[in-house]
């Protein structure tokens, strides 16, 4: 039995607390000894910990703050291993771990395209956490675990990582709970009773989802092929998204139906899922929509997009951040499955996303780690 301690910031609806989540369940299901340390407190990830892991909420308000309450709480837990999620969790663990003379136990986690992930983080100490990260991950003895080999090569070529400082590590997407909540009743009433096809996104409102791309698309693609929208998630740009759908006198059609404790669900019910974003690290919405085998149109973004579909062999590939294409793939993706008495097989596809074979990977890297 190995012990590890996972730290990231908190639980929020997010992808990367989504992930860290399902890693710890199922390392703990397999007999490790495992701790999740939040940073900060709460989220809505929180109710799916198992009881079998042990969490621990410093209830920090600000990160900088969290080098005494982290350090303590570490040397307490006397982990085999420590993992960290998100690059500025990763700079204050990095800290923690040097002081307690544990820089081998590490081993942190990108979680996003690096080069662009920054330009979008205006916080001080966020943007003072880029600047260094690099440097830190430069001189750390493990390797940076990188959700795709599209983050890995963006670390490389745009920081000072070196190409030995990199590891590549699947998220783990596809769990026991996913395929129990795929056979449950979709939530949205436009699922439940569909007079016309479905389109369905899910991520945060912000930038980086591309949803204001997408809203535009779809106000032409509904003169074209009558259709839904539902976006599903919650973000800063509510308002304005919602301001660009009554606009574009859509919102008969558009619902941002906010955050959802069960998506796969919702995109098992869906017509197609579409992937919209500006960049990405490794899309867990694309591979849980591959896994109930809805049909997926994703713009090829940096990073992931293009790996899980194997350079477009499987699904749809959009070219990057252009809106006639996705338009195109979106007309023919409906034309071609929504009547279809046969949906697109993807299972064998992100097979190498379950969380057994993810829970194996880290295991791997974190004993040889430490």
């Amino acid at each position: 039995m190995t012990k590890i301690c996972i730290v990231v910031h908190d639980l929020r609806g997010g992808g990367a607390e989504k992930m860290m989540v399902r890693l710890a369940n199922q390392m703990a299901l397999e007999g490790d000894d495992i701790s999740i340390i939040l940073i900060s407190s709460g989220g809505e990830n929180l109710a799916f910990v198992d009881d079998s892991v042990t969490l621990v909420e410093l209830n920090c308000h600000r990160t900088l703050h969290a080098f005494f309450p982290l350090r303590k709480m570490l040397k307490a837990l006397k982990p085999d291993a420590v993992l960290s999620a998100l690059t500025h969790i990763n700079v204050i663990t990095a800290f923690c771990c040097a002081s307690l003379g544990w820089s081998k136990k590490l081993s942190v986690s990108e979680r996003n395209t690096f080069s662009l992930d920054k330009r979008v983080n205006s916080n001080r100490f966020m943007r003072f956490a880029y600047k260094i990260a690099p440097w830190v991950y430069r001189f750390l003895p493990n390797p940076v675990i990188c959700v795709s080999k599209g983050v890995a090569d963006d670390l490389v070529s745009t920081t000072a990582v070196r190409g030995r400082d990199v590891v590549i590590a699947p998220n783990p997407v596809i769990t026991n709970e996913t395929k129990q909540a795929a056979e449950q009743p979709a939530y949205h009433p436009w699922l439940q009773k569909k007079d016309k096809p479905v389109l369905v996104a899910v991520g945060r409102l912000s930038h980086q989802k591309g949803f204001d791309l997408l809203i535009d698309v779809f106000s032409q693609l509904n003169k074209q092929v009558p259709s839904r929208l539902i976006i599903f998630g919650e973000g800063e740009l509510r308002a304005s998204l919602q301001s660009q759908i009554d606009s574009l006198g859509i919102c008969d059609d558009v619902s941002l139906a906010g955050y959802t404790s069960n998506p796969i669900a919702e995109l098992k019910s869906a017509d197609v899922y579409v992937l919209s974003s500006r960049f990405e690290g490794s899309p867990n919405a694309l591979v849980e929509a591959m896994s109930v085998n809805t049909p997926v149109v994703a713009f090829d973004c940096p990073s992931g997009a293009r790996e899980i579909l194997q350079n477009g062999k499987v699904g749809y590939l959009v070219e990057h951040l252009n809106t006639d294409s996705l338009l195109h793939a979106l007309i023919k993706c409906l034309n071609e499955h929504t009547n279809a008495t046969n949906p697109p097989d993807y299972a064998p596809d992100v097979l190498r996303f379950t969380a057994q074979k993810s829970a194996q990977t880290y295991k791997s890297l974190l004993t040889r780690a430490s």
